[in-house]
């Protein structure tokens, strides 16, 4: 069974008065591309984010974002000493000059103290940075692991779709060899035909030309080969999803070679009948392809 590139996960949790909330999703992609979108004080956690996706996933275009905040409750009771003291020794520097002046000023009060910016909040961000990027990656290790649960649920859906499409395809190879087989005596005759009407005009003509040229549209119309390698490829894919790990890039690969003998049937065909079986084959062979798309 193969591994969906779709999935969603998202989490919340919350330590010594922060709270915080994740988001990851996938989508398709030709290799494995990781956006991180973190906190700028959050130092330190965007490594083992991205080795942690890495061993994870294969392939796919992952968006991962994280927003923290601090509580209300946690600022008020959290000023900030050194942005305090900074304060203060402002309002003592502007008193100074006042005094030198002659000019007298109100006092300052505890909550005019407060309400200057970055006095209330993080105390040290390094510091919080610290403890919070263990919890903050043992989390994540939950985020992850829901994450590749969808992505292996879709993937499941995505087995049984891709799975029908392939059964769709082998009947449609044998119905191909079937009307191959049948048309043969037409085709026969329409060579035996031709030929008569080409030596009735032609004096002097080379039998072993002749035989080369009946040769030679005889292997022009020939699609055991088509339908062997049809057969091949659908034996191949089935393989292929059975097979644990990414597989989505051998899968498209062997899209091309489905759609390749598909195209050669069709203008081997000679026959509306087999034509129409090979346009068939296209148009099911394209559906399959963009559910590989999807597969990691």
């Amino acid at each position: 069974m193969v591994n969906s590139m779709t999935g969603y996960a998202a989490a919340t949790g919350g330590r010594d008065g922060y709270r915080w909330s994740w988001e990851i999703r996938t989508v398709n992609a030709k290799g494995l591309d990781i956006r991180l979108r973190l906190p700028d004080w959050l130092s330190g956690l965007e490594q083992p984010l991205r080795g942690a996706i890495g061993k994870a996933l294969g392939r796919g275009n992952v968006a991962l974002s994280l927003r923290i905040s601090r509580d209300a409750e946690s600022e008020l009771s959290s000023p900030n000493p050194q942005a305090v003291k900074a304060v203060l020794a402002s309002v003592q520097a502007i008193e100074a000059e006042a005094k030198a002046a002659g000019l007298s000023l109100a006092p300052v009060s505890a909550l005019d103290v407060l309400a200057q910016r970055g006095v209330l909040g993080s105390n040290a961000p390094d510091e919080d940075a610290k403890a919070l990027n263990p919890v903050l990656l043992a989390e994540f290790d939950g985020l992850l692991a829901a994450l590749k649960s969808m992505r292996a649920d879709e993937g499941a859906a995505l087995t049984e779709v891709i799975d029908g499409q392939l059964t769709q395809i082998a009947d449609l190879t044998e119905q191909a060899a079937h009307q191959a087989t049948a048309r043969g005596e037409k085709v026969a005759e329409n060579l035996r035909e031709n030929l008569a009407r080409v030596l009735r005009n032609v004096d002097g003509a080379d039998p072993d030309r002749v035989a080369q040229e009946l040769a030679l549209l005889a292997v022009k119309s020939d699609v055991t080969e088509e339908l062997d390698r049809l057969r091949a490829h659908v034996d191949a894919a089935r393989t292929l999803m059975k097979k644990q790990g990414p597989v989505g890039r051998k899968l498209d690969f062997l899209m091309q070679e489905f759609n390749r003998e598909a195209n050669t049937l069709c203008s081997k065909a000679q026959a509306k009948d087999l034509t129409r079986t090979g346009l068939d084959l296209k148009t099911v062979i394209d559906q399959m392809r963009e559910q590989v798309q999807n597969v990691e």
